[in-house]
């Protein structure tokens, strides 16, 4: 039998009179693909180990709007903008942590000119921050001796100069951590940034996320360790393109430490 995940809402803890610690911001690849989902389950499965008084949105949540604006929509993308801070502020929500740096990136970075000021995280901050403070703890004997990569997502990394928290959970796996000749500053884009999941290659374009999955294969991983939903799809579906699905895995970082 699954394990019995409790995941409140906002609207659940208002009517209660509770502020949470954290709202969880899901996401839409964390709300509707179903490989994204398992992401998603994993991060609550942490955050109720580490009894972390968060919530989500639900119902009420509605895209960053990051796709319209990478896209050139920029009225689209203030609209979202726009109703997704009128609820934020509705709910006085003073803290997010979202598994999708896209999210990430456009709450932390784009929501502050609209009037949504928030102090905004990345899930591998917030598990690193759950680990230092002793909330959490990990075995640390299923992934012993085995070999993880990390592949840097673009608006985690590059975007907002995020590079060591990932890496510091990882080491808490006490996997053997091994990196891409092209990582942290000179990490190679996955291939579905900039509304790019969205839509094939352009003729004659080559695929990018095959070209990163063969900087991943070169370090012989057994695991490619993700942080971001949309790295995960591109670097399985390259790991499929060099027929290598049956001895390297992509897991993202919640499902690693989840495990552990």
């Amino acid at each position: 039998m699954s394990e019995q995940l409790i995941v409140p809402t906002m609207e659940q803890l208002m009517a209660e009179g509770r502020q949470p610690e954290i709202l969880f911001w899901v996401g839409s690849a964390g709300s509707y693909d179903d490989r994204a989902k398992k992401i998603t389950r994993a991060f609550v499965k942490i955050l109720n180990k580490a009894n972390v008084d968060f919530a989500v949105l639900g119902a009420e949540e509605s895209c960053t709007g990051d796709v319209a604006k990478r896209a050139g929509n920029e009225f689209l993308f203030q609209m979202q903008a726009m109703m997704n801070i009128e609820v934020l502020n509705a709910y006085e929500v003073k803290r997010i942590v979202t598994c999708d740096p896209h999210s990430f990136n456009t709450l932390k970075n784009e929501y502050p000119s609209l009037g949504g000021n928030y102090d905004v995280v990345h899930h591998t901050q917030f598990i690193k921050e759950l680990v230092d403070k002793g909330r959490l703890s990990l075995e640390g004997e299923t992934y012993k001796g085995k070999r993880i990569t990390f592949h840097d997502p673009c608006y985690l990394g590059r975007a907002n100069e995020v590079y060591d928290a990932p890496r510091e959970v990882l080491k808490k796996t006490n996997a053997n951590i091994v990196e891409m000749k092209r990582h942290k500053r000179t990490a190679l884009c996955c291939g579905a940034g900039g509304a790019q999941m969205f839509k094939e290659p352009e003729k004659g374009d080559m695929d990018i996320n095959v070209l990163r999955t063969k900087d991943a294969l070169e370090t012989s991983p057994n695991i490619i360790a993700t942080g971001c939903p949309y790295c995960n799809t591109m670097m399985t579906d390259g790991i499929k393109a060099h027929e290598k699905e049956d001895s390297v895995t992509v897991l993202d970082i919640a499902e690693l430490i989840a495990n552990s």
